[in-house]
């Protein structure tokens, strides 16, 4: 595809404001994109995007050398590039590189019924819930979300909940190729605000919740709200559904914003409230799983699926709400459900021997309002002490931190604060931050923390361990048959993030090891 093609894409507000050849007649052709001075082969466009820790203008010149054949920039670089290569500055790269991606893959977008889904907490359950519900409707599906990118068989771990565009419109292209008929999405504040969707016409779009998270990016709760809004505001499909959970109460800010934007609404939402279109009228949960009767006006549905917690009847309302959107009738709904796999990370349950051990929990949650749902789940099903072990991400939003630490406190009896992905923070640091919501605990020192020593009391305590592998090893090593524990902020990830460096590290595997191990002990 030639240059000027690709260019032609472009919005007027993204439009080349400037572009030198070495010829007034150069329109090179494009054979492929990149972001990645490092992926460049010859024959292809380099998009130089600047990120939080690159910029992609410093690799021109490594760009160029492997055989780039045009250039896209924000600033038209020095003499010392060649002069040969076609160079185009836009005002915006990385909001560019959408629609030129969208292009240059034939917009397989719009060869797919897509569904979105945005918020702060439940993504990840939701999408899982809809694929399956998908799929049992008869339909091919893809998923794109926080753990990976699935299809046809075609697994590839994500690197963002939403990626990149280019990423995106290359992986829509390869899904359409494998018959691929809907794909169910993660839509992320940050692929949002991005304008890593350009591009996305969403035949529905799904709203979960929304709580503090990301300030650190978005700077305020009213522009984090805002990013979340494009979702409704910018990226559906003309005719589309916009499912709303209406027991989060920004639920009427979009619903105003979907509706303006011409989009149906599908409200979702427990009891009988007389504004929900699909309502949970009963439930009942368990560490097997969870049943629960759903009502529309239909009628009534009963639903068994393996997720527990309180807070994924939430996810399950949304999913359900989602098939409903897309014309799925309540039974295909309630099988689709059923054969959902467990979500990896999310309330996931680890098992060593299976005897005299402790319940043992992994979940993702890492925001304050997250941990409070995942902690007031758990806390019904405990029969003894509630054990929780979490931390808080460095180089990310500060405020959360105490935040996320007073959810803990109100729920666990014990509680082990230790590092989550510190990055370049100091995890001390990170610790003292978090510390400061634990002020209704009293500290005491790893040794004492799960004793029941005379003088001890029963009063909820806590303590303070940097390194994660010892305090998942205190937590469940200490703990007794009848104890819960509740390993919160990671779930999924199978790495932990010291400085720029990601070391090999997974819950879910150190927690089997710690069971094994106090197996072997005989513990009880």
């Amino acid at each position: 595809m030639r240059l000027s093609s690709l260019l032609d894409a472009l919005p007027q507000a993204l439009s080349a404001s400037e572009w030198r050849r070495p010829n007034p007649s150069d329109d090179p052709t494009i054979r492929g994109i990149r972001y990645d001075s490092r992926r460049v082969s010859p024959g292809d466009l380099f998009v130089a995007v600047r990120g939080s820790n690159s910029d992609g203008h410093d690799f021109l010149d490594r760009a160029v050398a492997l055989g780039a054949a045009a250039l896209l920039v924000e600033e038209i670089p020095e003499a010392s590039i060649r002069q040969d290569v076609p160079t185009v500055r836009v005002p915006d790269t990385r909001r560019s590189l959408a629609p030129i991606a969208a292009r240059f893959f034939g917009h397989p977008a719009s060869e797919l019924s897509l569904v979105g889904v945005t918020g702060t907490n439940g993504k990840t359950s939701t999408t899982y819930l809809a694929e399956s519900i998908l799929t049992e409707a008869g339909q091919r599906v893809g998923l794109v979300g926080t753990v990976e990118i699935r299809y046809a068989g075609e697994r590839e771990v994500a690197i963002n909940t939403t990626p990149e565009s280019l990423d995106l419109q290359r992986t829509l292209r390869a899904m359409r190729t494998e018959q691929i008929d809907s794909v169910v999405m993660e839509v992320s504040s940050h692929g949002l605000e991005l304008g890593r969707v350009q591009g996305c016409a969403f035949r529905v779009g799904a709203f979960t919740n929304l709580s503090q998270d990301h300030l650190d990016f978005h700077g305020s709760m009213g522009a984090y709200l805002a990013s979340k809004a494009r979702l409704f505001r910018d990226h559906l499909a003309p005719g589309a559904v916009a499912v709303m959970n209406i027991d989060d109460p920004t639920s009427e800010k979009m619903i105003e914003i979907a509706r303006d934007a011409g989009a149906e609404i599908l409200r979702v939402g427990r009891g009988r409230d007389a504004r929900a279109d699909l309502r949970l009228v009963s439930s009942a949960i368990s560490l097997d799983g969870t049943r629960a009767t759903l009502e529309d006006a239909n009628g009534p549905f009963d639903v068994d699926f393996p997720l527990i917690g309180d807070f994924n009847l939430e996810n399950l309302l949304v999913a359900a709400g989602i098939g409903r959107a897309l014309g799925i009738d309540g039974g295909t709904i309630a099988n689709g459900v059923e054969s959902c796999r467990q979500v990896p990370g999310r309330m996931e349950r680890v098992v060593g021997t299976g005897r005299n051990e402790p319940t043992v929990l992994v979940d993702y949650a890492h925001t304050p309002d997250a941990v409070e749902k995942l902690l007031r789940a758990v806390r019904p099903l405990c029969k003894r002490h509630l054990i929780a072990v979490f931390g808080c991400g460095g180089d990310r939003d500060r405020a959360k931190r105490p935040l996320m630490a007073e959810a803990v406190a109100t729920h666990a009896d014990r509680a082990i604060a230790t590092s989550d992905n510190p990055r370049t923070e100091d995890p001390g640091a990170i610790l003292a931050d978090v510390e400061a919501g634990l002020f209704s605990l009293e500290r005491v020192d790893a040794e004492a923390l799960l004793s029941n020593a005379e003088g001890m009391g029963n009063k909820a305590r806590y303590c303070v361990l940097i390194d994660r592998r010892e305090a998942i090893d205190l937590a469940i090593l200490g703990a007794k048959a009848s104890d819960t524990v509740v390993l919160a902020g990671k779930g999924h990830e199978d790495y932990q993030i010291l400085g720029r460096e990601k070391f090999p590290f997974d819950d879910r595997l150190e927690a089997r090891r710690a069971l094994l191990a106090r197996g072997s002990r005989g513990a009880t």
